[in-house]
């Protein structure tokens, strides 16, 4: 196929640029040196660059040589994780309990492999909009280009994105229309009893006590009061109280996530995690604060771009290789609030370890970049084909 046959003729050149971008990981709204790097990359391909979108997010404009027409964007998220290294390989991490475990590197890499060929070919009626995004990873990225005016000064028709996917054999492509990533909330909860000797819990108000109680409770949710016909996950992913053997704290802190794909059972989770606070805070005469944050809209993927991507997907790695059963993700994406803003569809690329993401072992595989850059770059040429 003559595109991915151009694309892997530079396949060489990409790997090295994952390699660096692995090596040199930044966390959200850090990613400095990063945006530099695709800055420069894009410029020196004749593309019109603006930078500092969203705080470092960079945004590249490209005109096709075809005439004028719709506009197209793609985007790829650019940071890393707050995570110690543990692959042994060549290029691991220079940047001690930083790392790039989720594979941004490789869909920054894509992009950049994506925008050379659309770069040195043009064949398309239209603009291109490579939108390189900051702070994926719970931080609010995707919100802060959007509030820094991001479709407002580069307006897009239809926008697309794809993640890496571990669990989906290499060069296997997963497409489906609907909802495909869950909204997710992230909380914080701060318990504050009454210090006191390990040895005389009577003249203490315990609040490691409480948090276990509430701890429980807050399981009861999911299985007692969300529609079993409805996903929905809470997990407490954080416990911290205390830090001696004989002493009874005066705080205890929880914080975790709840994921769900329905708005009206996102409410209700939050109304009934308040009030199972306020009944053991009463119950137990203790003041529990709750903070409950809404992080990830949910992903939904509009019909129409999602079609596109299959056709695309069906030229790119064949039938065979294609996906299409409703699998939505209990993960979350912040590309959901850009397809709020704009249609458009996020799909999944497999690459077939058996390491998941957000692992200190995960290890991205170089050879679906010129898969992945090849999917972004046909994407392109099909919507805004003559």
């Amino acid at each position: 196929m003559p595109l991915l046959e151009r694309i892997n003729g530079f396949h060489h050149e990409l790997m090295a640029i994952r390699h660096d971008l692995h090596a040199h990981p930044e966390l959200g709204f850090e990613e400095v040196r990063t945006s530099g790097i695709v800055a420069a990359y894009l410029e020196a391909l004749g593309i019109e660059v603006h930078r500092q979108i969203g705080g470092t997010g960079v945004v590249g404009i490209l005109k096709g040589r075809q005439g004028d027409g719709p506009r197209v964007g793609l985007r790829a998220d650019m940071d890393a994780l707050p995570i110690e290294e543990h692959t042994n390989l060549p290029f691991a991490s220079r940047t001690p309990g930083r790392m790039h475990a989720c594979g941004h590197d490789g869909h920054t890499t894509m992009l950049m492999g994506a925008a050379r060929y659309l770069a040195e070919t043009r064949n398309f009626a239209g603009t291109a909009v490579f939108i390189f995004q900051p702070a994926e990873e719970g931080l609010g990225g995707a919100r802060a280009m959007l509030k820094d005016g991001l479709f407002e000064r580069f307006p897009c028709d239809e926008i697309f994105g794809l993640h890496n996917a571990p669990d989906l054999p290499a060069g296997k492509i997963a497409a489906f229309a609907g909802p495909a990533m869950a909204g997710a909330d992230f909380f914080d909860i701060v318990i504050t009893g009454k210090g006191g000797h390990g040895a005389r819990p009577h003249a203490a108000n315990d609040p490691v006590i409480v948090a276990m109680a509430l701890g429980q409770a807050l399981q009861t949710i999911v299985s007692r009061n969300a529609d079993p016909m409805q996903m929905a996950v809470l997990s407490i992913t954080q416990i911290h109280a205390g830090a001696a053997y004989n002493v009874i704290p005066n705080e205890a802190r929880m914080a975790g996530t709840v994921r769900i794909f329905d708005a009206d059972l996102r409410l209700q989770i939050q109304a009934r995690m308040r009030e199972l606070a306020a009944g053991i805070a009463q119950a137990f005469g203790v003041e529990i604060d709750v903070d409950i944050r809404d992080i990830f809209s949910v992903l939904q993927n509009a019909e129409q771009p999602t079609s596109h991507v299959i056709d695309v997907a069906r030229e790119i790695v064949g039938e065979d290789n294609l996906l299409l059963e409703p699998k939505p993700h209990t993960g979350s994406e912040d590309f959901a609030d850009m397809l709020h803003a704009v249609p458009g569809s996020y799909f999944f690329l497999g690459q077939g370890h058996d390491v998941p993401v957000h692992n200190q072992g995960y290890m991205f595989d170089d050879t679906i970049l010129p898969v992945g850059a090849s999917m972004l770059a046909r994407i392109v040429e099909r919507r805004l084909a003559v």
